[in-house]
Order: C-alpha cells, then structure tokens, then sequence
C-alpha cells in the first residue's frame, strides 16, 4: 500500500532551509512583541526624546548639506571592496589541480581591470579632497 503522502526526497533536503526562515520569522515576532511590551508607556519627554550625542546638545541642524565626495567615496569603497568576495571562490576552486595557469591568469585580467579602474578614479582627482 502507498503512503498518504508521498513526499519527494528533494523536498525534503529543504526541510533545514524551512525551519531556519520559521526560525527567524518566530524570532523576529519575539523581539517585536518583547520590546513593545518591554517599552516605556509614560509620557513623553522633550529631552529625554532628544538626540544623544557625546553628551552635547545638538546645535546644528541634522539636515545640513554634505559635499558629494562623500557619498562618491562611500561608492568608490563599496566598488572596490566587493571584488574581495569574488577572490574567496576563487581561491577555493585555484586548489584543484591542473586549472592553476588558468585561474591565475584569469585573476592577473581581473586585478589588471580593478586596478585600471582605481587608476582611473584616482587620475579623475575623485578622491582629491584637498582639490577644489
């Protein structure tokens, strides 16, 4: 006789996949829920709703304009450290034998492209600061 439910083998490899997002969807709930009934119910305060800042009143106003170098250079840093994760596999994979030569090479046309590109950005004067 054949089971009620037949479950393909495939489906249940995710069964770990499935309890991990219960998880973390139950724990998200519990925090939620903790931290509302955990909360301050009294009434609010014009300083204690301030902004805490090293222990100085704030004195400017928070939506003061920034110069776009620093959103560039957050850019610029973000550009430049993803290629980090591209070299974990890679180095992973390098230690089979009989690909080295190509891998290698493969990385040398890689780190050649970056570093063309951070010379690029860097002959633009995009991380000159003192330029004006």
């Amino acid at each position: 006789m054949a089971p009620l439910l037949a479950v393909d083998d495939r489906i249940v490899d995710y069964l770990p996949v499935l309890i991990l997002f219960l998880f973390a969807i139950g724990f998200a709930g519990l925090n939620l829920v903790v931290s509302w009934l955990a909360g301050s119910k009294g009434k609010h305060n014009p300083v204690k709703d301030a902004a805490y800042e090293c222990g100085l009143p704030p004195i400017t106003d928070a939506h003061q304009r920034f110069s776009v170098k620093f959103y560039l250079v957050a850019l610029l840093f973000v550009l430049f450290d993803i290629e980090v994760v591209f070299l974990y596999p890679w180095a992973a994979y390098f230690q089979e034998p009989g690909r080295q030569v190509f891998l290698f090479a493969e990385m040398c046309v890689f780190a050649g492209i970056l570093f063309f590109g951070w010379w690029y950005v860097v002959r633009k004067g995009a991380v000159d600061w003192a330029k004006e």
